[in-house]
C-alpha cells in the first residue's frame, strides 16, 4: 500500500482523545484570556479541526506573540539542522493551554524575595 504524506499523517494515537473525554469542548475553554508574552502550551483538540497545529507543534512550549477574536499567535523554537529557527504559527484556543513551565521559577523568585528581606 503507498505512503501517505498527508498534513495529519502518522496521526492516529498522538491526536487521539483521552479515554471519557471526547465529545464536544467545554465552554470554559473559550472565555480563557490570553496576554501578550504569556508561556502557552500547544495542545492539539483533535474534536475541533480548525485553527488545528501540525503535529510537530503538538507538545510544544511557546510564548504568544499575537491575541486576535478566536487564535492566539505562539512563537515556538524549531530545530532545523544545527540551527535554532522561531517559528510564529496562529493556532485556535481549542489548541491552547496556559503553561506551567514558569510557576516554580516564579516561587523560588518569591521565597528568595523573603528570605533575603528577613
Amino acid at each position: 500500500m503507498p505512503q501517505s504524506f498527508g498534513y495529519r499523517a502518522r496521526t492516529r494515537h498522538l491526536f487521539a482523545r483521552q479515554f471519557r473525554k471526547h465529545g464536544p469542548e467545554h465552554l470554559s475553554t473559550y472565555l480563557k484570556t490570553f496576554k501578550g508574552g504569556e508561556y502557552v502550551d500547544v495542545v492539539a483538540n483533535a474534536s475541533q479541526q480548525k485553527g488545528m497545529p501540525h503535529k510537530f507543534y503538538h507538545g510544544r512550549t511557546g510564548r504568544v506573540w499575537n491575541v486576535t477574536p478566536r487564535a492566539v499567535g505562539v512563537e515556538i523554537n524549531k530545530t532545523v539542522g544545527n540551527r535554532i529557527i522561531t517559528k510564529r504559527i496562529h493556532v485556535r484556543i481549542e489548541h491552547v493551554v496556559k503553561s506551567r513551565c514558569r510557576d516554580a521559577f516564579l516561587e523560588r523568585v518569591k521565597s528568595n524575595d523573603a528570605a533575603r528581606a528577613a
